[in-house]
């Protein structure tokens, strides 16, 4: 009983229980200068908020009844003896709430409702951000889409708000404690960019259709000088011209220095007719310059890292130093491609890149694959008790017209085709007597391209999958070159079971076979039929726009085409 009131004990414990949430005050202040006819309305709209705690109207030197409609609807009013800006208000109003949360709402909001205001403080309260500025179902500002948009991207990319100067937003009073309140129409722009910066998480919500009082031509050249000049002021202060200009300078430099290094490795291996001290010359002097240069960037980076109070600075430093970035993987990827063609033996260290061919076909040819990378294959020994089996790459495969369990024929040896191993997808095995008669060695690396040089005057019988039971194998000699060939078509009973391609030539004569048995001659490549055990078969040749390196055997050599109808006749 004992350990059952233990066992409860420790449940119980170990239920969580949530705290109820804090109450949060919220105070809204609404900054007013000639707003007579509206700010009252607004203000009702604001005390039908059922969690609006405080309403403070800033009168900033209104000439007009601003002040008087304002005390009517019931607000808290601080007046301003003489105008002094939208931000001077803002501020006024910030340092006289007492509130835990305070949004700013504008005083010539015509069509201002408590939803609106309820989703402009609302993510506040739940938490899901420190700060909230509004954006609104009209088409942005001409001021925002000539001034405030431009400059924003261009120093401050990572800031990215449809309408950065949308005038209403909310916030942790403790938040605007951190950040420092423009006195004019800057304001606005000055909090986004502070709270960027310093990492305070700011989201944009959407509060429908607002309509206001269009600001004439003469306030709207004012708002946009003080927008600029409140951009260029807080780039300044936060390093981005540094960023932009010095930074973006050392970083091209960075980018020269790093293409000459490309530019001097790619003329030592693969430039030929470029003497070696030239490409030499070109790297050293690459290496110079770009750890030169990538060091004054790091120097700048870290000072401006120093300069931004939250660090979140990271997105704007991707997107300017990208072209750096990429320019330094090209050259780690070309160095370890270097390093991977390593070789060290007897005192010599030989380097010896090879690269994949890539294999665009532009014929009609049928083929599994119209276009692939592939290669280069590393030669190496056959796996014991194969001595009677090649391993082969599936790209090698395609490159030389076979697939599993075809047969090759070298020098009077057959070897099967088998797949390779699992991890060794470019591993070329061949048995001591291939790689003898094929003139080749272990760790030689060969380019798909060669393939048909070290394979060249082999025979090959490639198996053509099975269609409705019956198999067809072709016998062909790999050619050292391309050469240009025909298609031929296979019709059992007026219907097609195999097409393929290959050099066939209109002087020789070539074998048709049954089970091994010689049933049938093709001379001239004219078309052939023959009819067995109530099949009727019939061969159809064509001229095709193509090259291959299958030179089918002809009639002295072997049996071009050898057909099985067991399993056919069987069925039928």
């Amino acid at each position: 009983m004992y350990w059952f009131f233990v066992i409860i004990a420790f449940l119980l414990a170990s239920i969580k229980t949530e705290k109820p949430k804090k109450y949060q005050k919220v105070s809204v202040i609404i900054p007013a200068y000639n707003e007579e006819e509206t700010v009252a309305k607004v203000i009702d709209v604001v005390r039908n908020v059922s969690f609006v705690d405080e309403i403070i109207v800033v009168n900033d030197g209104s000439s007009d009844n601003t002040e008087s409609e304002a005390l009517k609807a019931g607000a808290r009013v601080i007046t301003h003896e003489v105008n002094k800006g939208k931000g001077e208000a803002l501020h006024t109003g910030f340092k006289e709430a007492e509130c835990d949360i305070i949004a700013f709402i504008d005083a010539d909001i015509y069509n201002l409702t408590s939803s609106k205001v309820e989703s402009i403080i609302k993510p506040i309260l739940d938490g899901e951000s420190d700060i909230t500025k509004t954006k609104f179902s009209r088409a942005s500002g001409r001021v925002t889409e000539l001034t405030a948009k431009p400059l924003l991207n261009f120093f401050f990319p990572e800031i990215s708000f449809e309408q950065p100067l949308s005038g209403q937003f909310a916030a942790r009073k403790e938040v605007l404690k951190k950040i420092n309140f423009e006195k004019d129409y800057g304001v606005d722009v000055g909090i986004v960019i502070d709270a960027d910066v310093m990492g305070i998480s700011i989201k944009e919500v959407d509060i429908g259709a607002i309509e206001h009082d269009m600001s004439p031509l003469s306030d709207l050249n004012l708002m946009a000088n003080e927008v600029v000049r409140t951009i260029i002021s807080r780039a300044n202060k936060y390093g981005r011209v540094t960023m932009i200009d010095d930074i973006g300078y050392y970083i091209r430099m960075s980018i020269v220095g790093l293409s000459l290094v490309i530019l001097g490795l790619f003329t030592i291996f693969f430039v030929k007719f470029v003497p070696l001290a030239i490409g030499v010359l070109i790297s050293v002097i690459g290496v110079i310059i770009a750890i030169y240069y990538i060091i004054k960037v790091i120097v700048q980076s870290i000072i401006i890292f120093r300069k931004t109070p939250g660090g979140s600075i990271f997105r704007s430093f991707v997107k300017i130093h990208f072209p750096m970035i990429i320019s330094i993987i090209v050259l780690l990827l070309m160095i370890s491609t270097f390093i991977g063609a390593a070789h060290f033996e007897h005192g010599v260290l030989s380097i010896e890149p090879n690269s994949r061919n890539l294999i665009i076909y532009a014929d009609d040819s049928p083929r599994d694959n119209s276009i692939s990378v592939r290669g280069p294959y590393t030669i190496d020994s056959a796996i014991e008790n194969e001595s009677d089996i090649i391993r082969v790459p599936s790209d090698a495969m395609m490159t030389l017209g076979i697939k599993l369990n075809d047969t090759i024929e070298i020098d009077g040896e057959t070897y099967t085709i088998n797949e390779t191993r699992l991890g060794e997808p470019d591993i070329l095995r061949l048995p001591i007597h291939a790689k003898k008669d094929l003139n080749v060695r272990d760790e030689d690396v060969i380019q798909n391209s060669r393939l048909k040089e070290i394979f060249a005057g082999s025979k090959i019988t490639h198996n053509h999958d099975n269609k409705d039971n019956v198999s067809i194998a072709e016998t062909f000699i790999v050619s050292s070159r391309d050469l240009n060939s025909m298609s031929f078509e296979v019709f059992i009973n007026n219907e097609s079971v195999v097409s393929s391609t290959g050099v066939l030539k209109n002087d020789s004569a070539y074998n048709i076979a049954i089970d091994g048995e010689h049933i049938a001659t093709v001379n001239n490549l004219n078309n052939t039929s023959f009819v067995y055990q109530n099949n009727t078969v019939e061969i159809v040749f064509k001229d095709v726009n193509s090259t291959s390196i299958k030179q089918y055997v002809p009639k002295n050599q072997g049996n071009f085409l050898n057909f099985n109808f067991e399993e056919y006749l069987s069925e039928n």
